[in-house]
């Protein structure tokens, strides 16, 4: 070596830092994004300075083991043994793959404020076990599965319930749970998950035991939240609580908040309730069932104190009666974090008669909305027609451009059209775009429906300064979740049905989004959370591409109904985009005839840290030694589930193979290969573990779904 090149090496050894060289501020912040296991059981190990930094309070006084996929019934045993006198908070829920055992092991655990065990398998003399030593516990989370009965509750555990002021309930079975024990409540939310039948095809019963319906304590309630899963079973059991509501509601409600998918009859107990509330309470969050809101003038005498979140979602509103209800008598918006107008097909247009919701949209309306909520932080617009007029001049996009500080957006597809392009396509069949003006000369031919990138700079150039959707996505660079679902769309992928065999053709309007249209995402630089559904004016998915290039923070990606519908045209761009994904988690893909093939796989090893797979194809198909390749390279991944065209002999055996070669070295691992328009697929689903089945393989639009912290 030369007497240059030692030179150089001892400058670069000068330059090499020691990690534990850095500030104990600075390493308890790197440590901080360590795996809780990994930290206590490994680096705590290394050495001196690592096992004093390990058993700081910032780190084990609240611990998050959710979604930890790679976290083993022994490893979390020895953790909590560990830290067992020093954490305060600890959140193990969705760890479904941990045995009841390691569960029970919470109990050591004396100084916890805050619990949240939903998803885990908890009986109710297991559940009196854990509580009965937790005397300042003061929040909790849990599921109430078949079998469980609160006289099993010893009178310390009801004691610890007795001081809760945070109940979150996941109801798979008709039952009030812990609910009459929860004497000091202030939040409360429920979450109705109880099928109709059961697994021998009886009838469920929604009737609670008798003497438990006048147990429940409201009075010091502040938040009520109910979410409800499809059946009359989940309809009948909020009655009931509704019911005790009506009689006892508590003036210090704030939040009032019922999720409900289709429509709830309305009882003479909760017109009780209402008329209570009209007088008494002023709500920051709302939310009712549309059935309940609409031709009802309960919004109009609704009183409002800086309002966080509300939602009218699916409600047949207008756009003077929403404005009228938020800010007639100078009512302050600012405050407004949330908004959902889902499905409020009439809300942007000023009167209701004579209108269609085809029609285009009153921006006046919209502008007033949003000059008045102008720290909108999460809004959405979907599964509505949203058209802007040519006439006016002005863009849906160019007055949402105001809302600098939004961080998820949700927009039906035809509302990104660009309106001086949408009338030459209104009256072109389906999937094809308007012809050539100059067909009749001797230059190339342009094929119709082929829709690319301009190929000149200039003419790119050009198309970014007159999109209205390019200017209003510039404007809002931290965007973080957004989605583009056309207002047509509905997944074949339903709850608790056989899958839906008929789709709906997507709005005339949305056949002018093009990729061109599409590339506006890449300047999302923060981009995390991608959902684009029923784009039929997409060929050759050339935006994907450039997603994919630009979007280096994104984790998940949700495609369905992408392109023409008789062909998967852009598989090459799909498998390009993949190889720069390299954060992404979670990929769910919902399209007809699609290709789960070698190249697909083979692209799809590239994002190395990808958990959790969905592909839905109607008429789809898969290659199995592909699947089982890509399993093996993509370490991380706990969840595939392929719902296709192949025959059940061939989804059982992959199946099987599946879990018998990797559910050893992955613990989580959640493994369902299934044909999609098979008659018993809702059977199947029910045995998904409702955190997966919730987030990925159902479709749903996501975007202020429920108020933000609402569980934190």
């Amino acid at each position: 070596m030369s007497g240059g090149e030692i030179e150089s090496h001892e400058k670069m050894e000068s330059y090499c830092i020691n990690p534990t060289d850095l500030s104990d501020e600075i390493l308890l912040q790197i440590l901080s994004y360590i795996p809780s296991t990994d930290l206590i059981l490994n680096v705590k190990n290394t050495c001196r300075k690592f096992s004093t930094l390990c058993l700081d309070k910032s780190l084990t006084n609240c611990v998050v083991l959710r979604k930890q996929y790679q976290a083993r019934d022994e490893q979390v045993k020895q953790m909590l043994r560990v830290i067992s006198r020093e954490v305060c908070e600890l959140d193990i829920s969705d760890c479904y793959w941990l045995n009841s055992p390691t569960v029970e092991i919470l109990s050591s655990c004396r100084k916890l404020v805050k619990l949240n065990m939903a998803g885990c398998s908890v009986t109710s003399l297991r559940l009196s076990r854990i509580l009965t030593n937790l005397h300042f516990l003061r929040s909790l989370s849990i599921d109430i599965n078949a079998g469980f009965d609160s006289g099993q509750l010893s009178s310390e555990c009801r004691t610890t319930l007795g001081h809760l002021r945070e109940l979150k309930q996941t109801l798979f079975v008709p039952s009030y749970g812990v609910v009459p024990c929860c004497t000091s409540l202030e939040k409360l939310l429920l979450y109705f998950e109880v099928l109709d039948r059961t697994r021998e095809g009886m009838v469920m019963s929604g009737q609670l035991m008798v003497g438990e319906s006048n147990v429940p304590h409201y009075q010091n309630l502040r938040l009520f939240y109910a979410r409800l899963a499809p059946g009359y079973i989940n309809e009948e059991v909020v009655r009931l609580y509704l019911a005790v509501l009506s009689d006892r509601t508590p003036e210090n409600l704030r939040s009032f908040l019922i999720s409900v998918p289709g429509s709830l009859t309305e009882s003479r107990a909760t017109k009780n309730l209402f008329e209570f509330m009209v007088k008494n309470v002023t709500l920051e969050a709302f939310q009712l069932p549309k059935s309940w809101l609409n031709g009802s003038s309960l919004l109009q005498h609704m009183k409002f104190s800086c309002p966080s979140y509300l939602s009218f979602s699916r409600c047949m509103i207008s756009g003077e009666q929403l404005t009228q209800a938020l800010l007639n008598g100078g009512k302050d918006c600012k405050s407004l974090v949330g908004l959902n107008l889902r499905g409020c097909t009439l809300c942007l247009i000023s009167n209701i008669p004579f209108k269609k919701p085809e029609d285009d949209i009153d921006c006046s309306v919209l502008d007033r909305l949003i000059s008045a909520c102008l720290n909108l932080v999460h809004l959405n617009l979907s599964s509505a027609h949203h058209h802007s007029s040519d006439t006016s001049g002005i863009h849906l996009c160019n007055v949402l451009s105001q809302l600098k500080k939004l961080r998820s957006l949700s927009l039906p597809v035809c509302a990104i059209a660009d309106n001086k392009r949408t009338g030459k396509n209104l009256h072109q069949p389906t999937g094809q775009s308007a012809p050539s003006t100059s067909a009749s000369t001797f230059s190339k031919k342009v094929r119709i429906g082929a829709q690319t990138f301009p190929k000149a700079p200039e003419e790119q150039e050009s198309l970014q300064l007159q999109s209205a959707f390019w200017k209003l996505l510039k404007g809002i660079p931290a965007l973080e979740y957004l989605e583009l679902i056309g207002s047509n769309f509905y997944s074949v992928m339903p709850r608790n049905d056989p899958a839906i065999r008929n789709t709906y053709p997507p709005c005339k309007r949305s056949h002018a989004v093009s990729d061109a249209d599409v590339a506006a995402i890449g300047q999302l630089y923060f981009l995390q959370s991608l959902t684009l559904a029923q784009l039929p004016g997409i060929h050759t998915g050339s935006c994907l591409v450039s997603i994919g290039r630009s979007c280096q923070q994104l984790q998940t990606l949700s495609l369905a109904n992408f392109g023409m519908m008789g062909k998967v045209m852009f598989m090459s761009s799909l498998c390009e985009m993949l190889t720069h994904c390299k954060y992404l988690k979670d990929l769910r893909l919902e399209q007809p005839y699609f290709p789960a093939n070698d190249k697909f796989f083979t692209a799809l090893s590239h994002c190395s840290s990808l958990q959790r797979l969905c592909i839905i194809s109607r008429n789809g198909n898969f290659q199995a030694d592909a699947v089982m390749s890509f399993i093996h390279k993509c370490q991380e991944l706990i969840m595939c589930h392929l719902f296709t065209g192949e025959t059940l002999m061939a989804c059982k055996s992959l199946q099987n193979d599946i879990i018998k070669r990797f559910s050893l070295e992955r613990p989580a691992l959640n493994a369902i290969i299934f044909p999609l328009l098979h008659e018993n697929l809702a059977e199947v689903i029910r045995d998904v573990p409702l955190m997966h089945l919730d987030e990925i393989t159902l479709f749903k639009s996501r975007v202020a779904e429920e108020p933000p912290n609402l569980w934190h």
